[in-house]
């Protein structure tokens, strides 16, 4: 046990001394004084610890085993003696800390006490999850654009967008096409993200060895690891589509009888995130199928072995690894402010009509998102939005076309062009 900052970090976090402050950081600040407890999650080495720690007046660290033998054999005492916030990282390597977490939180000794980090394993084991209505899950990403130096114009990007608040602007110094897809290559691992992109690459080998060597054996029998890797390589190529069960096997080499257990796998690592189909009894033929974008797009374009240069001659990869830095854009963002709003993506089953992204609010109410590698976008680009518009009405707020031009503009009623860097400048 030690106070913060004076322990070695999560591997991949930001160094104390050389804090980014985080979109989660936002709400941690304001949950913690009405909520008890809270765990982060999100793939490793995205900074979980290095958050955590900076909030905490106490630490345990369960992988080490003097602190965790000691914990384990008197886990209420343990906890009842360190000063609030606590901070437990490493939970998993003793399975009794949520059970002690849970009987802290009943006694009802106020909020903001304990942030728990480590593994997902209790979802896959079977054991009765004690968290439930007691501990609340705080997800967390890898760096996105406006957490390296804009991060206040983007924090109210969604609450701005529902309530319509959109006007016509031109961007000083806007990112050009051969930026954004730097920002796309490089990803956002704090540790990875600077770094010369030979060194990035042995970096990312790496995670990609730790995860399926190890962190996927923490939470699942897994027989043949290499085929997880295969199939991470396959997603990854098809990043922000729809591929079927079918396609992803001839890909891997994953049976179909395994391949849900394995996108559920990866799911729960962090490495993707699934985003369900949208649908409303007004719109008929809807591909169920959920959409899949890699978590970082920066892993993506490793495991498809493409750099910048490559990506500026292949105009699909480069449009799929676009979308998915803009959903990793928003994604950290959905959850931080009063406006909640959850994605889906949108796709009839004759694939004339595709929206890349739609976001909804706890009201019903709906934004629909393109992206378009274009430097503008015209009527035509926004032609799946105005039909989606026309189809649903009201509830309707606006239809964002993104591009990677440097004007902000509209293209028609409630539907605007605006550059990709809008989000956070």
């Amino acid at each position: 046990m030690r106070s913060p900052g004076t322990g070695s970090d999560e591997a991949g976090a930001v160094a104390t001394d050389a804090y980014l402050r985080r979109y989660v950081d936002d709400y941690l600040d304001r949950a913690m004084e009405h909520l008890p407890a809270f765990m982060i999650t999100g793939p490793r080495a995205c900074g979980k610890t290095t958050t955590a720690t900076r909030r905490a007046a106490s630490v345990l660290s369960l992988d080490d085993p003097g602190q965790a033998s000691l914990f384990a054999g008197q886990p209420d005492t343990v906890l009842a003696a360190l000063q609030s916030p606590v901070l437990i990282d490493e939970w998993q390597e003793a399975a009794e800390s949520l059970g002690a977490v849970k009987r802290a939180v009943d006694t009802g000794s106020g909020a903001g006490r304990f942030l728990i980090t480590g593994s997902v394993r209790a979802r896959h084991t079977g054991v009765t999850w004690p968290g439930t209505g007691r501990v609340t899950p705080v997800p967390m990403y890898p760096l996105a654009r406006g957490e390296l130096g804009s991060a206040g114009r983007a924090r109210s990007f969604v609450e701005r967008v529902f309530a319509r608040e959109i006007s016509v602007e031109r961007l000083t110094d806007a990112p050009t096409i051969f930026d954004y897809v730097s920002y796309a290559a490089s990803g956002g691992f704090p540790e990875s993200v600077d770094l010369p992109p030979d060194l990035r690459g042995d970096w990312f080998d790496g995670y990609v060895e730790q995860l399926v060597g190890r962190d996927v054996r923490q939470i699942a029998d897994v027989r043949e690891p290499r085929r997880l890797e295969s199939l991470l390589r396959a997603l990854a190529l098809s990043t922000a589509g729809t591929p079927t069960k079918a396609a992803l096997a001839r890909a891997s080499g994953v049976d179909h009888k395994t391949m849900d257990r394995y996108v559920g796998l990866l799911e729960e690592l962090g490495m993707i995130d699934r985003l369900p189909a949208w649908g409303t009894n007004r719109l008929r033929r809807m591909v169920k199928l959920p959409k899949i974008h890699l978590i970082d797009t920066g892993m993506a374009a490793h495991l498809a072995r493409v750099d910048t240069a490559s990506l500026l001659r292949d105009d699909d990869l480069r449009g799929r690894l676009l979308e998915s830095f803009v959903a990793a854009q928003l994604r950290p963002l959905l959850r931080i402010g009063p406006t909640r709003a959850t994605a889906y993506h949108l796709r009839d089953a004759d694939n004339r009509r595709e929206v890349d992204l739609v976001l909804e609010d706890r009201g019903g109410q709906i934004v629909g998102i393109e992206v378009k590698a274009a430097a503008g976008a015209t009527p035509r680009d926004a032609k799946h939005l105005i039909w989606l518009r026309d189809e649903i009405g009201d509830e309707f707020r606006c239809g964002i076309v993104f591009h990677t031009g440097d004007t902000a503009y509209p293209i028609t009623d409630r539907v605007w062009a605006l550059p990709i860097a809008a989000i956070w400048r």
